[in-house]
């Protein structure tokens, strides 16, 4: 569990605004606030120097009262799925692992290092629309506790309308809440000549946008950081084997900073 989410436990939400208020006050009783608060008289000064310490314990519980207010502030980490765990990766030929063994594609190297049952449910050349229209199946089937959403690549190379792709993903993860499981998006990069050339592929902002309206996690940059790298890739638009190892550990990196793997 993150500390975040330690200190959050340690608060509750109902009492955090009595607590803040209760610390504000008892520092403002406290005859170091008098001392601070009082003028000086004339040239007293042993009163100056008494009044020099105390700005130090002001400046300590003004910057204590501020860590605490963002730390009751911010959302706890999600609990982390066990080993054993049902994990469904929806997507395409990244997903499906596209010039490598199913051994070697990121599901398969994710498993083995979180210790879930990851379903490869990736298909080459599936674009949102196809991803979507199978999803109720593969929910059913498995019932995942978690579903990691790698689609959109195939909308882009096809010049699909963006709205299209936009609406495909907030249905998709409608109905992986609907069944109970917990979404996470992963951002694909757009097709970019000169992203290739300069090593510096991106996703487009909609992944972003979707992220933000459906208040799902989104792991933005892995996919991108990959295939930005030549040596990463086996194609221009897949991973290698070894890119497939570097992307399950951007991945594992990700899902243990949200909480979901330990």
């Amino acid at each position: 569990m993150h500390k975040d989410a330690l200190i959050k436990s340690s608060f509750p939400r109902k009492r955090e605004s009595t607590l803040l208020i209760r610390l504000g006050s008892r520092f403002a009783s406290s005859r170091y606030a008098t001392c601070l608060l009082t003028p000086l008289r004339g040239n007293d000064k042993n009163r100056l120097v008494q009044r020099s310490h105390k700005s130090t314990w002001q400046r300590f519980l003004l910057a204590a009262l501020a860590l605490l207010a963002v730390a009751c502030g911010e959302k706890a980490g999600e609990t982390a799925l066990p080993a054993g765990s049902t994990v469904l990766a929806l997507g395409d030929s990244l997903t499906a692992g596209a010039g490598v063994s199913a051994e070697e594609a990121w599901p398969a190297l994710l498993a083995s290092r979180t210790g879930w049952d990851i379903i490869n449910g990736g298909i080459n050349g599936n674009t949102s629309s196809d991803a979507l229209k199978r999803l109720p199946g593969l929910l059913d089937q498995h019932d995942p506790a978690l579903v990691l959403v790698t689609l959109g690549g195939n909308d882009m190379l096809r010049h699909l309308p963006e709205e299209e792709t936009v609406a495909n993903l907030e249905q998709i993860i409608g109905l992986v809440r609907q069944h109970g499981a917990k979404p996470v998006l992963l951002a694909t990069p757009k097709p970019s000549l000169a992203g290739a050339v300069f090593q510096n592929l991106s996703p487009p902002d909609f992944y972003r946008q979707v992220a933000d309206a459906q208040h799902v996690p989104l792991i933005e940059d892995a996919v991108a950081e990959v295939l930005s790298d030549p040596k990463m890739k086996g194609d221009p638009l897949h991973p290698n084997a070894e890119g497939h190892v570097l992307l399950s550990g951007k991945l594992f990196d990700a899902l243990q900073s949200i909480g979901y793997a330990r």
